[in-house]
């Protein structure tokens, strides 16, 4: 649901050394991808010799190699975008058996999941004549129904899953340093209908699903474009929050086909890249200043602020508890309420930095590392 719940097992009141034990390793080159886990494997993606993308299946319990599929693919991104390296970005998605991998130099590759053999591959600048993204494909694609859906291209995108043919494009601004989104697409319901939800670098809009039409658009401030969180829908309103400006409610309204967005609330608490999460009508985000903040999303009353922690922080939610997984491999865990900031556990899972999202499953955890993935086993609650 792109909402970072998380349904498996439940968590305990703290994760550290004496609940939370790792079963296993595997060394791998760099990579901002978020590993994709289904009932028997894992899929990672890693950069190699700054020349290839890989993507690797392993056994999901003990950690070898199920198979290796590659491709030439590297890039080198702006200069401050790169303190951290120029590596494949994108989260994969599998869906029925097949894998959806974003390359950086803007290539949606379909996988079988079983094999690793190529069952299509779109290379969007060679067949759309669009610019190469300067900061790569960054939008994580995501399955629906009958079709995948892509920020690509300088656009947006409703691709055949099957056989990667177009079924329509919106949203085009060319790529190139000013295009290509990084935020990603999700699915919402405004005003009883169903639509999709989409952020560009300079604009958050809702699109038919059927039919590729905008049926709103708002503009979202930022700062070279650096919207980059995927947005939440609340009610018939849509939060978002972009790097040095502000975080924004907007509300929408329909009358009789004509929609329209209206500026609820905005407060100067500007997120980086870390996607929120909800919970009984508050938001849990992760700041550009590092702290952590639970906002009122009826009013955008800011009920806390915790102290500073890393640079990023990727976060799932279940029930009253939020994990968050921030860059420095350190796992958090924090009470999901608007009465203060309760620090529930803090504990080291990696000595190298973890940028990539935290992926959970059943009563497992996996950590992508700078140079490796780690699975984790906690004790569940109950």
């Amino acid at each position: 649901d792109r909402d970072g719940s998380f349904d498996g097992a439940r968590l305990p009141e703290k994760l550290d050394a004496s609940n939370l034990k790792q079963t296993w390793r595997m060394e791998l080159g760099p990579s901002y991808s978020g590993p994709i886990v289904t009932q028997n494997h894992v899929f990672v993606t890693e950069t190699k010799a700054r020349k290839y993308e890989v993507v690797t299946a392993l056994d999901r319990a003990s950690g070898e190699v199920v198979w290796r599929a590659q491709w030439e693919g590297s890039m080198q991104v702006p200069f401050f975008a790169r303190e951290n390296g120029s590596w494949i970005r994108s989260t994969p998605v599998w869906d029925d058996g097949r894998l959806y991998v974003g390359g950086i130099r803007d290539v949606l590759v379909c996988l079988n999941a079983g094999n690793g053999d190529v069952i299509w591959k779109k290379d969007f600048p060679t067949e759309t004549g669009s610019k190469k993204p300067d900061f790569g494909f960054a939008s994580s694609p995501m399955v629906l129904d009958d079709a995948v859906y892509v920020q690509a291209g300088g656009a947006f995108y409703k691709l055949n899953k099957l056989d990667g043919s177009v079924i329509w494009k919106a949203m085009d601004d060319g790529g190139g340093m000013y295009g290509s989104a990084f935020a990603s697409p999700t699915v919402a319901t405004l005003n009883d209908v169903e639509q999709l939800l989409v952020q560009s670098r300079a604009t958050l809009a809702g699109i038919d699903i059927q039919t590729g039409k905008v049926l709103w658009e708002q503009p979202v401030p930022s700062f070279r474009g650096m919207n980059i969180l995927t947005p939440i829908a609340f009610n018939n309103s849509v939060f978002t929050s972009s790097y040095r400006q502000k975080s924004f409610l907007y509300e929408a309204a329909n009358n009789g086909g004509k929609w329209s967005m209206s500026t609820k609330w905005e407060v100067k608490k500007p997120a980086y890249m870390s996607t929120p999460v909800k919970k009984d009508g508050h938001i849990y985000m992760h700041l550009q200043n590092q702290r952590f903040t639970c906002i009122d999303l009826s009013n955008g009353e800011t009920k806390w602020t915790s102290e500073p922690y890393g640079k990023y922080s990727s976060m799932i939610i279940q029930d009253d508890k939020v994990l968050a997984l921030d860059q420095r491999g350190e796992l958090i865990m924090f009470r999901a309420t608007p009465e203060k900031f309760e620090l529930l556990s803090e504990h080291r899972v990696s000595d190298q930095e973890t940028w990539a999202h935290l992926a959970a499953s059943g009563n497992e955890l996996f950590i992508r590392e700078l140079n490796a993935i780690s699975a984790f086993q906690f004790e569940p609650a109950d």
